[in-house]
């Protein structure tokens, strides 16, 4: 392949190399004064926008292009609209303009020799860059030479890095998501829930709030939007989040929580801030600060991530100079404590720039962009994961998901199969668009054929490799739990408190609310932890479902909708996290936080209530025995009550045997459910 390369870069400059630097001059215009007179206007246009302080880059490259038109063989402008895409969107289109302003007048700038080693890079042409970045070593001594030099090796590194990984490319497809989300404007920044139905992104399209452009650096103003996923999996026409979180200024997202109440939005406060948002039924509330403890006084923070059970937040700042290992770092807070902020150390962050934090509900990996490790130029997006109490060596998620370009705010499915990310492509809508990444399983048998690639890059392989059907894919070890809750006899939502407990440590390790609209809710469980469920609200009785997963268990979306009894006489409830020993009526340590769970109801919320605890039993076995062993089951619920502060007056125990089945007993889930413990209202 790389001697194709060079035979096309050989004919292009032998091409170039026949024509002749052209100045605009009335000498070389004679007989177009009027083409000539509009060209001088648009250079002296393109050049007061290059000129300035800072350069204005996008503004001058319609003026330069115009004027290229009229003049192609310029080196200066040739070097100038380099020059601009190298700082645009679309940096890989700087490379023929270099090249041309290269053969034109190889002493055009004194830059040029970098420029055109940029130019190759950005275009994944890793050996010619190296060759260019060679030549461009500046003069020992000079000014800036070492910083000039450090530089010049970084770039090397990136290139031999890119040369590296593209040998193994990563098996996955990556796709525009479309017209519902993408415009012809720039839009980035994507964040999605856990279940991958909502996704909010940051866009700078028309129709906004403020509807305006930013006069300095032109464009629309950004604005927030969002799009839900319909049923048929089709991501529907996205809708902008109104005027109480958007501004007529730039607003941008950074983070939404797993269940989708929460977002976190970047806000031009002094130097950067991040702030956070609820979402009270329909509406979002106003956004506010994170604080001190997350934004600094002159820091600058650029985004953030919810860990899954809402009580740690991940953000990126470069605050605190003595604990930052340079540039822009990640750190993390515990939210409901009142400590510092920690960063995550020298295995993660490097001493240039880290960004585009993301951490996956399973808990334990966490997804970034930085400019360090082995990035192949600019932020390339990388992978660790939380393993005996510290952080693994970060992994680059590979060529064509990572590019010779910036690829940053990267966030992953619970699932793991689906992944979003910004990117300038050739499908692109007409600017930055949002992409979608598949990511598949182990390789299979390759079939060879010379379609075209399915794989979106900037190099197009000749013969294209394609995948056999049915691949598996890597699953996440993480199960998503999500539903209603609603009053069991109106069937109205409600705004339940959910509890989300460690059976074994005995422990709430996180509380969500469902939605006061709708009702809704999601908690991510990551696997290797004995879960309890717990559903509260006041003036009902609790809800209670056990999640007992395995280390390694593998990805599960359970629907689970809870219908709310309200505190009646009559009313049972199943007490699903009561565990006894095989065969016995020994209560398990896994069940003292449902047992405290009951205390709390009788003792403090309803100090008045009369209960009946019953035991009951599949049909296996004897009817006699079955009848006994849940009796004393019961009764071993009853003597924790009481020893716990509950007057054995208000306590009743019955076992009921298989007497009064909930499910069939013909299956082995139909008699797992008729395994239970339970208690009825008898008084109030």
């Amino acid at each position: 392949m790389l001697r194709y390369l060079y035979a096309a870069s050989f004919l292009l400059l032998t091409l170039t190399a026949q024509a002749q630097n052209v100045d605009f001059t009335k000498d070389e215009f004679k007989g177009d004064k009027e083409s000539l007179k509009n060209a001088q206007k648009e250079l002296k246009e393109a050049n007061g926008w290059y000129e300035t302080d800072p350069p204005r880059y996008e503004q001058a490259l319609p003026h330069f292009l115009a004027a290229q038109q009229v003049n192609p063989n310029n080196a200066q402008l040739n070097f100038r609209i380099g020059h601009c895409y190298l700082n645009s969107t679309y940096k890989s289109k700087a490379l023929p303009y270099l090249q041309k302003a290269y053969q034109l007048d190889p002493q055009v700038d004194a830059r040029i020799r970098y420029m055109l080693g940029r130019g190759l890079h950005l275009n994944a042409r890793w050996e010619e860059a190296i060759a260019e970045y060679k030549a461009a070593q500046p003069a020992p001594g000079g000014k800036n030479a070492t910083a000039q030099q450090n530089d010049i090796r970084k770039k090397i590194q990136e290139c031999e890095a890119g040369l590296a990984l593209m040998k193994t490319p990563t098996r996955a497809f990556i796709d525009n998501v479309g017209p519902a989300i993408n415009t012809p404007y720039p839009e980035y920044g994507p964040v999605i829930t856990a279940d991958e139905s909502v996704m909010l992104f940051t866009s700078r399209r028309d129709g906004g709030v403020g509807d305006e452009k930013d006069p300095f650096i032109g464009g629309y103003f950004e604005d927030i939007w969002q799009s839900v996923k319909g049923k048929d999996g089709q991501w529907q026409q996205a809708k902008n989040l109104g005027p109480t979180v958007n501004t007529k200024g730039h607003d941008a997202v950074v983070a939404i929580s797993p269940d989708g109440q929460k977002l976190v939005t970047y806000v031009e406060d002094g130097a950067g801030d991040l702030h956070e948002a609820n979402l009270k039924g329909s509406a979002w509330s106003k956004p506010g600060s994170l604080g001190r403890r997350v934004n600094g006084g002159q820091s600058h923070e650029s985004s953030a991530a919810y860990a899954p059970n809402g009580r740690m937040l991940y953000f990126v700042s470069n605050g605190s100079e003595e604990s930052s290992r340079g540039g822009h770092d990640i750190w993390r807070l515990d939210i409901e404590g009142k400590g510092k902020a920690e960063n995550l150390g020298s295995v993660i962050n490097t001493p240039y720039d880290e960004d585009g934090i993301f951490v996956h509900p399973d808990g334990k990996t966490i997804y970034f962009s930085s400019q360090g490790h082995n990035s192949m130029g600019g932020y390339d997006i990388f992978r660790s994961e939380w393993k005996n109490g510290q952080w693994t060596k970060p992994e680059n998620l590979g060529w064509p998901i990572n590019t010779p370009d910036d690829d940053v705010f990267f966030v992953l499915s619970a699932s793991g199969r689906h992944g979003y990310f910004a990117s300038s492509r050739d499908d692109t809508q007409g600017s930055r668009d949002i992409y979608m990444i598949t990511f598949l399983g182990p390789e299979k048998p390759p079939v060879i054929s010379s379609e075209e690639p399915l794989l979106a890059s900037r190099a197009a392989p000749v013969r294209q490799t394609l995948l056999a059907p049915a691949v598996p894919i890597a699953t996440a070890q993480v199960t998503i739990l999500k539903g209603t809750v609603t009053d069991a006899d109106s069937k109205q939502p409600i705004e339940a408190t959910i509890d989300l407990v460690d059976n074994t440590l005995n422990q709430v390790i996180a509380s969500f609310r469902s939605n006061s609209q709708s009702g809704r809710y999601l908690v991510s469980l990551p696997s290797g932890v004995n879960y309890g469920i717990v559903v509260r609200k006041e003036g009902y009785l609790f809800h209670s479902e056990n999640f007992d997963l395995p280390q390694g268990a593998a990805y599960s979306e359970v629907v689970k909708d809870i219908p709310l009894k309200k505190l009646d006489v009559g009313a049972k409830v199943v007490l699903n996290n009561i565990f006894f020993d095989f065969d016995k009526a020994t209560l398990r340590k896994e069940s003292t936080a449902e047992l405290e769970r009951l205390v709390q109801l009788m003792t403090v919320e309803y100090p008045a209530l009369r209960i009946e605890m019953s035991g009951h039993t599949d049909n296996v076995g004897k009817a006699e025995y079955n009848k006994d062993l849940s009796l004393r089951r019961a009764k071993a619920v009853v003597d924790y009550l009481t020893a716990h502060g509950v007057a054995a007056a208000r306590l009743s125990s019955a076992g009921y045997g298989d007497t009064q089945p909930v499910a069939p007993n013909t299956t082995k889930e139909g008699r797992q459910l008729n395994r239970r413990t339970e208690f009825k209202v008898i008084g109030k």
